[in-house]
């Protein structure tokens, strides 16, 4: 095996620049490659202490702040596998997930998280703290010496089959899976996403996506240190378009990369109010679901630099196609570019290779591409066959070797780049008393691409209404998973064997309100 780690790459790079800046928190500080290194071996030193050993899964859930940065970076560091968790869910989703995980810490930032620490505190899982100075100097776990030595760490050799990051995929299957990815998956793919838009040490950008999300983690932050390049966290902690372009300015941002609803705010913003200056980009990246051939024109044409849309998904460690820099070829509207570091193929139900232009499953392998599952042998089956992994997309290569998404497989709903399994959704709904039958599909939405709503039968004699049922998923589900509009009937379509087909389902009740087409999509 290849002797390749995140964790080496990012040590190259804190000696190879070591007085170049990697790491800014808006208005606040600036962290140089080496200071950042200094601050997650001095980290990695304190969880050691704790008690983590190499194999333990550490959940995470933090706004976009150093912090969150620091501590997934010694997680990883010591061996352990960093479980980064939307700081949005719900008590009962904390609980599955660092349930399923097999967390034995739980990680917040000092203001905690209180359904999260509710969780933990359930399962008997351990909840600390971390804390990054104002100035930048040090970082702090609570209740443990912050005087330690970080000279353990040294004896800690990463390996590349470290397990580092765990995350969960939603699928159509009754639960999200698993996603477990190795020091190489991520350095793999870092390299390959580094590779295809020549990111250098003289690159910037500022981060508008969740770090809880391989989009973010990968492609924008990790790329970057990798590259020796340097990375902006808004002050908030999260995207707020009021201060993107200010940020991007002072920090000479060259590029940055997003899902197709911040674009669209983005641009929105910026034709009702104009930015008075703007900074020179190389190019503007858009992944995790499907960029309208239109929104791109007028992205490229408002900010004076080439829209490149990608390919990407969790067990893939995010990239699989791109489209390239102008120099290194076409860029495609409507498609999602070359695949990238790996091999790529259309295959039919049989495993047979399609040729160009015929569609097929989308079909990927490499040193990126996760080795399956966990615990999820059922699932496992369905994806690896054939020498592949199939990730449940419809798509054809084009004669260029561009690869076009037509359609899906899979079930998700993908909000915003938000995948939202369904089924999860329709969990809650039924256990609702008064809920005879449900079911949750997607719409398609001008602004997140798709929608969820759902359609419910109330048991006879109830009175239950929209307003009950919104209400009950907002106890029970994290805000983007709760449905946009509940259709209240007494009947669902269902298929001739007597199956509640989702296709149909929305079909029916998405002719009442509208007749807008079903989107395609991206991962």
């Amino acid at each position: 095996m290849e002797t390749l780690t995140l964790t080496g790459l990012l040590k190259q790079k804190a000696e190879e620049f070591p007085s170049r800046r990697a790491l800014s928190v808006s208005g606040k500080f600036d962290l140089t490659h080496a200071r950042l290194d200094e601050l997650i071996d001095k980290a990695a030193s304190l969880l050691l202490a704790s008690g983590i050993n190499p194999g333990d899964v550490v959940a995470l859930t933090f706004p976009n702040t150093v912090e969150s940065v620091v501590v997934f970076l010694a997680v990883i560091r010591c061996r352990a596998t960093a479980a980064p968790l939307n700081s949005a869910y719900t008590t009962e989703e904390f609980e599955f997930y660092l349930s399923d995980s097999e967390s034995k810490l739980l990680v917040t930032s000092q203001e905690g998280n209180q359904p999260a620490q509710a969780a933990a505190s359930k399962l008997k899982i351990p909840c600390i703290t971390a804390t990054v100075s104002d100035t930048g100097d040090d970082v702090i776990l609570s209740d443990y010496n912050s005087d330690l030595k970080s000279n353990s760490i040294n004896s800690i050799v990463n390996d590349p089959a470290d397990v580092a990051l765990f995350l969960h995929t939603s699928g159509t299957t009754s639960r999200p899976k698993g996603v477990p990815l190795t020091q190489l998956n991520l350095a793999s793919s870092v390299r390959n996403i580094k590779s295809v838009y020549k990111l250098t040490e003289s690159d910037s950008t500022v981060i508008v996506l969740p770090l809880f999300h391989v989009h973010g983690l990968l492609a924008g932050l990790l790329s970057s240190l990798v590259a020796g390049a340097a990375v902006t966290l808004p002050s908030a902690g999260r995207f707020s378009a009021s201060t993107f372009w200010s940020d991007m300015i002072a920090y000479k941002a060259t590029w940055y990369t997003a899902v197709p609803t911040i674009h669209q705010i983005i641009l929105d913003r910026h034709l009702s109010k104009p930015e008075p200056s703007l900074p020179k980009l190389r190019f503007i990246r858009s992944c995790s679901a499907s960029l309208a051939p239109s929104i791109l024109a007028r992205l490229e044409e408002s900010f004076g630099a080439p829209v490149l849309e990608a390919y990407a998904m969790t067990e893939a460690t995010h990239l699989m196609a791109s489209n390239p820099l102008p120099e290194n070829g076409e860029h495609k509207p409507g498609s999602v570019g070359k695949p990238v570091g790996q091999e790529m193929a259309i295959l039919d139900e049989n495993g047979v290779l399609q040729q160009p232009n015929v569609s097929g499953e989308v079909c990927i392998r490499g040193p990126n591409v996760t080795k399956g599952y966990k615990n999820n042998p059922e699932a496992n089956k369905a994806a690896f066959s054939f020498g592949w992994f199939h990730t449940g997309d419809v798509g054809f290569l084009d004669s260029d070797g561009y690869l076009h998404l037509v359609g899906r497989i899979k079930e998700l709903i993908n909000r915003g780049g938000e995948k939202i399994s369904p089924i999860e959704v329709d969990a809650v709904l039924l256990s609702h008393p008064d809920v005879a039958q449900g079911v949750a599909f997607g719409v398609p939405d001008d602004k997140y691409g798709e929608e969820i709503n759902c359609a419910i039968i109330p048991r006879e004699g109830s009175d239950l209404d929209e307003s009950e049922v919104l209400r009950f998923c907002k106890k029970n589900l994290a805000t983007f998973k709760v449905p946009k509009k509940v259709f209240m009937t007494d009947t669902l379509p269902k298929t001739a064997t007597g199956k509640i087909q989702r296709r149909l389902v929305a079909e029916h009740f998405l002719a009442q309100i509208s007749t807008a087409k079903i989107p395609k999509f991206g991962a």
